[in-house]
């Protein structure tokens, strides 16, 4: 059951392991939604797992929820639901609640953000639904120590990495870098990149801002690139004017190429003040791209600092701007940067192995061996409610 459509990191990760578990054989798989819109909806169409049924949501307190919840619980068990594997604040709450009302075997639940997203309120709700839970996967080791610490127990927690679709940031067959700035309509110039949603302060597209003004201060031929969408870009347009740089920082809103956008970027930045496991650095390491971010949730699990890239302290505008310019400095070691990090994500964070992870899981609890290498799997039901 995802959230909506809606296109987003969390969305398309969900969407990515529906599509693995339909094609593996392993599962007959059903999918749900709290809101049947978004641009990712066509996609989950093309995956023919029948009708996606809505549970649309106003409240956790108020009636209609519990007859939502009600609704969901007899959908688990008219359709024979052995697994339900949620994946965001939203649906760990509502889909943990109604496995256990309609006693499904195997309930899962997820966590792929650290401190900063969720009020307290927020925290102790969905703490209450992982008590319904058999497991909840961290996408960090950092999440996993939060869970921990915060009171879930740690029998119940694992870590399992995001797996990324390597065929996401390969860019197309246009022949040359003018051309891939021609279709993006940006200039010709030294580019640094960030991608990020512009609907979260969390983000803090601030100091990335404040960041690339002392980049330009040495690099007068640098270009900025925004790509993101969200309620922020006003005031975030706003500074930069006030920080000198409206005709330097391009804002692209949502981004449909971004594996041809990565792939002219000279380096690529993350300004987070919190985040699990960054879908985005997956995306730039895969893209063989030197990465500038900050250090928070699962950065240093997968960024080698000084080897693929640098972690700078969150906030710190003044370090981050220092470290992209080393890297403009020097182009060659910039590109065997990118080269090693592309090959730590082929090696521990491929779809394939977050798939595998997943299967051994479900038919670990299931009380069933699962084979990862194997073709065909005798089938369990699972009903995945990811966003």
């Amino acid at each position: 059951m995802i959230d909506s459509f809606e296109q987003g990191g969390s969305e398309r990760l969900a969407l990515q392991l529906v599509r693995q578990l339909h094609e593996s054989g392993g599962c007959n798989v059903r999918l749900a939604c709290l809101q049947n819109k978004g641009s990712l909806r066509a996609e989950a169409a093309r995956l023919d797992l029948g009708e996606i049924p809505e549970f649309p949501l106003t409240s956790f307190y108020d009636r209609n929820f519990v007859a939502q919840l009600r609704g969901l619980a007899r959908f688990l068990r008219d359709n024979k639901i052995d697994v339900i594997h949620t994946h965001d604040f939203y649906t760990n709450i509502f889909g943990l609640a109604a496995g256990a009302m309609a006693r499904v075997r195997v309930r899962i639940g997820y966590k792929g953000e650290t401190d900063g997203f969720r009020t307290s309120t927020q925290k102790r709700l969905e703490r209450g639904a992982f008590r319904l839970a058999h497991r909840v996967v961290a996408n960090a080791e950092a999440v996993r120590q939060q869970l921990i610490r915060e009171g879930v127990p740690s029998r119940k927690v694992v870590t399992q990495y995001n797996g990324l679709d390597l065929a996401r940031v390969k860019a197309s067959s246009i022949a040359t870098r003018e051309e891939i700035l021609a279709m993006l309509g940006l200039p010709d110039r030294r580019l640094v990149t960030i991608v990020a949603n512009l609907q979260h302060p969390v983000k803090d597209h601030p100091t990335f801002l404040r960041a690339v003004a002392r980049v330009r201060a040495e690099f007068s031929d640098a270009a900025f690139v925004i790509a993101g969408e969200g309620k922020l870009m006003p005031s975030l347009r706003e500074l930069s004017g006030q920080l000198g740089l409206a005709r330097d920082v391009f804002f692209m809103g949502r981004c449909e190429k971004v594996a041809e956008l990565l792939s002219v970027s000279d380096v690529c930045a993350l300004s987070s003040t919190a985040e699990g496991f960054s879908n985005a650095i997956l995306e730039y390491m895969a893209a063989a791209r030197p990465v500038v971010v900050t250090d928070v949730g699962g950065a240093r699990e997968v960024v080698s600092d000084g080897e693929t890239g640098y972690i700078v302290a969150a906030g710190d505008h003044q370090q981050m701007g220092v470290r992209i310019n080393e890297l403009l400095r020097d182009p060659t070691r910039a590109r065997a940067m990118g080269k090693r990090g592309r090959s730590i994500v082929e090696e521990k964070f491929s779809c394939k192995q977050h798939l595998a992870n997943t299967l051994n899981m479900y038919f670990g609890m299931l009380g069933r061996g699962f084979d990862a290498e194997a073709t065909e799997v005798s089938g369990a039901t699972a009903f995945i409610t990811p966003t």
